[in-house]
């Protein structure tokens, strides 16, 4: 049995839409929830008074970056990563997997582990399970993520070896997880793109009974159809009493489609991200503010918008400050789009709560106009 800590309870249900809370050490979390990326203890452009304002409950950080920098050691001697960065809510580590297969210009894995460079400077490193999980525990974040191998989705033969292999490193990192009362450990599901690998990881790792279950691999090059029909192939398979997190994946229609399909958290830096490049998300699609059709535009970024940025600035005054490279333009964008994200999250909680879901979701998707590239890429 795991410590009620860490429990989670279904409040209520619209088709496979799902309204709950988890309780952590810091807080529950409402979900649906969205997560803001804080990859190296910040999240980019925005403080953590800027957050608590934004309706932020949950904040993801990096194992692999903060490893490498300042390092997990450090951290734990100055009180942790809550103390160290000044939140005070809860907070998700990722198991660095991820980052050792998109960042590290060499690395080699086998079935103990990982041998990689770092992308800072050169330097040779060995990451684990038994690793990963120290590191993570040395953080101390309220959620903490299994050593998984995350591989390009369009294998098959290849994906059966990683899969097998994850299972066996979670397995390892479950063994190695040493305080479940103040971390709970997830599982991530793989697979690719394929229903068959998919069912096996689910089945493989609901059996090892783990606190949540993240679903890994996805908006990392497949199609929205092939993330929707590994969704609905997978979330039937997970628990109903553990909370579902669909990794690295936040546009709106993203969001709305993984709520629709089971989800409960998301995370994604796709909202700072855009924000440094002069993009706003709303919900008739993403705008690039740099343009110059907003030149002379007196409208807030999204007309009913709460945040700060849309009650206080225009789209000619944001467009001045990208265009005269400001840091406030960041801070601006980054401000309103993360609203954008959290603000939704609790709309969808909202309709879910009130039976009308479907009808929430079917709407705010066909006033939505996807821009040409909104894959969420890392911070």
């Amino acid at each position: 049995m795991h410590p009620r800590v860490f429990s989670f309870t279904l409040q209520a249900a619209d088709g496979a839409a799902r309204a709950g809370v988890f309780q952590t050490p810091h807080g529950p979390l409402f979900t649906p929830v969205f997560a803001p990326v804080g990859t190296q203890g910040t999240v980019k452009a925005v403080t953590p008074r800027d957050l608590v304002d934004l309706g932020a409950s949950l904040i993801l950080a990096n194992t692999y970056h903060l490893y490498l920098r300042p390092g997990d050691e450090l951290i734990r001697g100055l009180g942790g990563l809550h103390t160290f960065m000044a939140w005070d809510g809860p907070i998700l580590t990722d198991s660095g997997g991820f980052q050792v297969w998109s960042l590290s210009a060499i690395n080699q894995i086998d079935d103990e582990g990982v041998t990689f460079r770092s992308h800072l400077d050169g330097s040779l490193h060995r990451l684990t399970p038994e690793r990963s999980m120290a590191i993570q525990q040395n953080l101390g974040a309220d959620i903490i993520m299994c050593f998984d191998e995350c591989t390009t989705p369009f294998d098959h033969q290849y994906n059966r070896i990683a899969l097998e292999r994850t299972h066996r490193w979670a397995e390892r990192c479950r063994a190695a997880w040493t305080n479940p009362d103040r971390q709970a450990l997830f599982g991530i599901v793989q697979g690719g793109i394929y229903d068959d690998l998919r069912r096996e990881s689910a089945r493989t790792l609901v059996g090892m009974d783990f606190p949540g279950y993240a679903i890994g691999g996805l908006s990392v090059g497949e199609s929205k159809e092939d993330m929707h029909r590994i969704l609905e192939t997978v979330t039937p398979l997970l628990p109903e009493d553990k909370p579902r997190y669909l990794m690295g994946v936040g546009t709106i229609p993203d969001l709305i489609n993984g709520v629709a399909r089971g989800i409960d958290i998301f995370d994604c830096a796709l909202p700072t991200r855009v924000a440094r490049h002069g993009a706003a998300l709303t919900r008739q699609g993403q705008i690039t503010i740099r343009n110059a059709t907003y030149t002379r535009d007196p409208a807030p970024v999204e007309e009913g918008c709460d945040c700060y940025t849309c009650q206080h600035f225009s789209r000619a005054y944001l467009r001045h400050l990208i265009n005269s490279q400001e840091i406030l333009a960041h801070i601006l964008l980054s401000i309103h789009n993360l609203r954008a994200l959290i603000r939704l999250a609790g709309d969808m909680r909202a309709a879910i709560l009130e039976g009308r879901f479907t009808s929430f979701a079917a709407e705010t998707l066909a006033n939505y106009h996807s821009p040409k590239d909104e894959q969420g890429e890392p911070q």
